[in-house]
């Protein structure tokens, strides 16, 4: 099959690497970047143009959907496959020639953030509408979505594997996300517990004022090998959901473990499924417990070794990558 892929393509994108899943699945595969509309550089006049009108740069948006229907001409797509387009113009994509429309929400479309006006009012017309969130397949379809297929999130070999670690010091646990009202109190409590022990990595925490009165590291994004090379030096590495977007799992599921490191994470009936709790990860349901699964890591180092190899072999083993989810999504789609 023939896809035109609109999405984002910078390095470490999710978009990126279902792109070249779907590439690696056999199929043709052309990437239309929407970078420019979906992630505009800060204080750049886009972004304080969205910032201003509620809405993205319309030039910005007029440069893409002219890349689009350009190589629409020129590729004649069997696919559309819109990688959360939300702030794209809507009728333009379902204008774009091609056998099938599909939009892939990788995010919760029943919280505002994740949408747009335009996007609902044309949700509907959209042929497939591909979520990793479950709790979303009965939203999507009492909405009026003509077909629905759930995908879980994957990791990217390409990306996400064992990596050697970078320098000599270790660190007992570790965070990659970005700064939420949800985990921020959780986190800087661990890092004033922890001082330097703690590694935490992501948008928006160098700005927190608590955080620079510990020793804990702390640090920007960590994207595309960038990140194994960090789990590489954490030996808990926290798997913390986004409670907006109703998380029972998310893509920091498969890459911790992916990258060979230990999976501490919070306690969900996908995560269970996924990984079985105390011999592939450690899940838990509050801090006083957490408290205690660090405290055994702490003290018995080579039993997490021993957790975390077993939590690596069970997703690297279980068909868990953007390969698999571009074949799970193929078969809803012949």
């Amino acid at each position: 099959m023939k896809f035109l892929f609109v999405g984002d393509d910078w390095v470490g994108s999710n978009a990126r690497s279902l792109a070249d899943g779907f590439r690696q699945a056999g199929h043709e595969v052309v990437v239309v970047d929407t970078t420019a509309v979906t992630l505009p550089a800060r204080l750049s006049p886009p972004w304080v143009y969205s910032k201003i009108a509620r809405r993205r740069a319309p030039w910005d948006v007029e440069a893409i959907h002219t890349e689009i229907e350009t190589a629409a001409a020129a590729f004649k797509p069997d696919v559309l496959f819109a990688f959360k387009s939300v702030h794209l113009d809507q009728h333009r994509l379902l204008d774009t020639p091609a056998g099938q429309h599909v939009h892939y929400s990788p995010d919760d479309v029943s919280n505002p953030y994740n949408t747009s006006p335009a996007y609902l009012a044309c949700e509907s017309q959209w042929d497939l509408i591909v979520t990793t969130k479950w709790h979303n397949v009965p939203e999507l379809r009492a909405r009026g979505a003509r077909a629905v297929k759930f995908v879980r999130s994957a990791y990217d070999p390409a990306w996400h594997h064992p990596c050697a670690q970078r320098g000599a010091r270790r660190f007992l646990l570790g965070f990659i996300g970005a700064v939420r009202p949800d985990r921020q109190h959780l986190l800087v409590s661990l890092a004033q517990e922890h001082q330097g022990a703690m590694l935490l990595r992501g948008p928006g925490w160098r700005r927190i004022p608590a955080l620079r009165q510990t020793a804990a590291q702390v640090g920007g994004p960590a994207y595309g090998e960038h990140f194994s090379t960090a789990v590489a030096s954490v030996t808990a590495n926290l798997v913390l959901l986004n409670s907006d977007n109703r998380d029972t799992h998310t893509c920091r599921t498969f890459e911790v473990p992916a990258a060979g490191g230990l999976f501490v994470g919070e306690r969900t009936d996908e995560h269970a499924e996924l990984l079985q709790d105390e011999s592939e990860c450690f899940l838990f349901s509050g801090p006083t417990e957490l408290h205690e699964i660090l405290t055994r890591c702490a003290r018995y180092p080579d039993q997490v070794a021993k957790v975390a190899e077993a939590g690596y072999r069970r997703i690297v083993g279980g068909g868990h990558s953007y390969l698999d989810r571009a074949h799970e999504i193929v078969d809803t789609l012949e």
